[in-house]
């Protein structure tokens, strides 16, 4: 078994108080890329994105709310730009966990190249928030977007405010409910090591594990939490029944009498190996994107339905969903706005090659009082685009969703909503492709509601039928 570093990235990013309980996280700058003895690195800002068709790190960094955002060498991913064709070109590699330089893919004649980097099959957003805990073993489930030889887990502190240690890893299959498939269990080790303690606004990644992933299938992360944790690092809406159990129960196959918790603690990132991956899809939105709308336990948001229908199609995309319910374009509340965590969300994540940028903007136009102006909505999009293709991805723009008859619709925000969605659709919007998200849910004859068959209830939110039809509405052949 290979085993990689202990990386910490400092996140470096500010975040403001919200009704929904973010607190406020201070980011200073760095110098990127200093080595300790213990095989910790820091870095300025998020932790970077190492681009795999170019193989070079970004260099573009924003100013986000509470420090400079630098985008800094990749969370132990290697660069492959070997480009197909005759002789197979290699690629230059970005750097790896172990700091050495990563190989290009060598490309069969006319074929893909050999894909040996990380993949993310699942990942959540961080927030700032959730309860403390002390003495329990936390088990959560994940739902795999691809297939991996092996995996790599990634746990984030970024918005601690202590170190916090994390005993006892464990990943396994999920079998039903809190159970575990006991014969696929293996340990997760972090630098050699059974535990691992994060700093205050750093992130964990584990050593490489001969865990074999399946697509579409739920994987359970346990890992026991002896002291108090503090303020939390956390994904609230899970629309997952995750479990805490007391004690150091993470190797147990059954836990006993579990409390549910619908939210994600530190567990922030599942990555793959998989030779035939065309890299990652990351879905950037809001409540929409994180499946508020869709039933606990039944992986019906539209990043999930949107997987299915890649590996329906054979694609071995991964689809990454960085959804946070209530967040917004410009301003932070609900999660770190997606202006200040694009980085972090986006950049940052292995192999990633596209984004979709879904639902915010809804968020900022019913924000009532001061809320943004079109114009001021569409420059924030642009800053978005030129952070992507900066760092060498490809940008899929979203139309928004209609929101007449929800409480924070107003003819003034109704007005910005088409002229953002005018803009998306335009040549001068820079996006790589646009998924129409209004066009697959309104109402042909009333277009700023949704049709009746798509709308859960609230006039805002799509129900499975419409998050369906928003995966739908995805066109496959975007993912070249």
């Amino acid at each position: 078994m290979r085993k990689s570093a202990l990386f910490a990235l400092a996140l470096g990013i500010g975040s403001s108080l919200s009704a929904c309980g973010s607190s406020s996280s201070d980011g200073s700058s760095g110098a990127a890329g200093a080595s300790s003895s213990a095989g910790q690195s820091n870095y300025a800002g998020a932790g970077g994105h190492v681009s795999s068709s170019a193989g070079a790190s970004g260099a573009l960094g924003t100013s986000g709310g509470g420090g400079s955002l630098g985008v800094a060498g990749s969370a132990g991913n290697v660069g492959v730009g070997g480009v197909s064709g005759s002789g197979g070109a290699s690629g230059a590699g970005g750097s790896n966990s172990a700091g050495s330089s990563g190989a290009g893919g060598a490309g069969g004649a006319g074929g893909a190249p050999h894909n040996d980097v990380w993949v993310g099959t699942w990942a959540a957003s961080p927030q700032s928030g959730g309860d403390t805990y002390k003495d329990k073993t936390l088990r959560q489930i994940v739902h795999t977007s691809i297939a991996g030889t092996s995996a790599r887990v990634q746990l984030s502190n970024a918005f601690g405010s202590k170190p916090i240690a994390v005993k006892d890893v464990h990943i396994a299959n999920r079998a039903s409910g809190s159970s575990i498939d006991s014969s696929t269990d293996k340990p997760v080790t972090f630098g050699g090591q059974t535990s691992v303690t994060i700093q205050n606004g750093m992130l964990a990644l584990s050593d490489e594990i001969e865990f074999p992933v399946t697509a579409l299938s739920d994987v359970a992360v346990s890992f026991y939490l002896a002291d108090s944790t503090g303020s939390n690092t956390y994904h609230q809406q899970g629309t997952q029944t995750n479990y805490v159990a007391s004690g150091d129960v993470s190797a147990n196959k059954d836990l006993a009498n579990p409390a549910a918790m619908g939210s994600y603690y530190l567990l922030s990132n599942l990555d793959v190996k998989n030779s035939a991956a065309l890299g990652a899809v990351v879905t950037l939105g809001a409540s929409i994107t994180d499946g508020v709308a869709s039933s606990s336990d039944s992986n019906r948001r539209w990043p999930n339905d949107l997987a299915m229908r890649l590996n329906t199609a054979q694609k071995t995309i991964g689809v990454l969903n960085q959804g946070i319910s209530g967040n917004q374009l410009l301003h932070d509340g609900a999660g770190q706005s997606a202006l200040n965590r694009f980085a972090r969300d986006v950049l940052a994540q292995p192999d990633v090659k596209w984004v979709i940028f879904s639902d915010d903007p809804i968020n900022d136009l019913g924000a009532g009082a001061g809320r943004p102006s079109g114009d001021q909505l569409i420059a924030g999009l642009e800053q978005l685009v030129a952070q992507a293709h900066a760092a060498h991805l490809k940008y899929l723009c979203s139309t928004l969703t209609p929101f007449e008859g929800s409480g924070g619709w107003s003819q003034e925000g109704e007005t910005s909503r088409g002229q953002i969605n005018a803009f998306v659709r335009s040549a001068a919007s820079g996006c790589d492709g646009v998924v129409d998200q209004d066009m697959a849910t309104h109402d042909p004859a009333a277009p700023t509601k949704y049709l009746a068959k798509y709308d859960a209830g609230d006039h805002l939110h799509p129900n499975e039928a419409g998050l369906q039809a928003i995966a739908d509405s995805v066109d496959l052949s975007l993912f070249q």
